[in-house]
């Protein structure tokens, strides 16, 4: 067995996978997608809790729920679709990976943009 039988070779605290052309730094593995990933799932949780019960929107003034759904679902979906940019830039993942977030967070901005016009 020679060392480029091994499918990720340790070199001087440099991982280099062998199956992408991506150098990992331990300890900086996808932060980025991880983030994008998380807001996304965060804002899409809260964006159907806001769509399917009324109840927390109805007792609150407009601009109280103007401004939770901006705070709750449009902030973090933004957010997370750059960081979803960032991410496929730098390669992180594979590709199609950083796309599917980076349309959820998207879409989650555009459902957000929705719910504070509602009717």
């Amino acid at each position: 067995m020679s060392i480029n039988d091994l499918p990720s070779v340790p070199y001087w605290r440099i991982v280099i996978h062998t199956e992408s052309d991506v150098v990992i730094y331990p300890g900086e593995l996808m932060k980025l997608f991880q983030l994008s990933w998380f807001l996304g799932t965060l804002s899409y949780v809260i964006g159907g809790v806001f769509r399917r019960s009324g109840s927390p929107l109805g007792e609150m003034s407009l601009g109280m729920q103007g401004l939770a759904i901006f705070l709750l679902v449009i902030l973090p979906a933004g957010i997370g679709a750059v960081l979803g940019a960032m991410s496929l830039k730098r390669k992180e993942v594979k590709a199609w990976w950083a796309i599917v977030f980076i349309v959820l967070n998207i879409t989650m901005i555009l459902t957000g943009i929705l719910l504070l016009f509602p009717g």
